[in-house]
């Protein structure tokens, strides 16, 4: 277990996304190309590790959130996993963290009016989005 079980780990940045969502796997994608050194690890919130974090923090089974960053055992969401995120990111997205300083009641109505539209305005998957193989590793079933 230690380091790799994502349930004790600290070491790394795990993103919970919603697989099926064609703006959520681009999100993931958008990360991992901007993630020189390779701190992030995902996992779908439909796969077994993704069901299970979500019971160990309380996050909501039915419906889903867009994105989850759990962080040092704490789930950050919506607006605030999203500018955590960008703060570790390469290039200039780090300077996004700025917006953290709005409250969050804020951030977080604009986050839920897109996570609320997603597949409405980008799609929905029938199946879970696949990573191709040489990003597998970073990637939890």
């Amino acid at each position: 277990m230690g380091a790799d079980n994502p349930l004790t780990s600290t070491e790394n940045f795990l993103v919970l996304f919603d697989g099926h969502c064609n703006l959520c796997t681009g999100a993931v994608q958008f990360i991992i190309r901007r993630d020189r050194n390779k701190k992030f690890r995902f996992a779908s919130l439909q796969s077994e590790t993704g069901k299970l974090l979500s019971r160990k923090f309380g996050l909501p089974e039915e419906k889903p959130a867009s994105l989850v960053l759990i962080l040092r055992q704490k789930a950050y969401t919506e607006s605030t996993a999203a500018l955590l995120i960008a703060r570790h990111l390469s290039g200039l997205w780090p300077i996004l963290y700025f917006f953290i300083l709005i409250p969050p009641f804020i951030r977080n109505r604009v986050y839920r009016f897109i996570a609320n539209n997603r597949y409405r305005w980008f799609g929905k998957r029938a199946e879970c989005w696949l990573p191709a193989d040489e990003l597998r590793s970073r990637f939890l079933a």
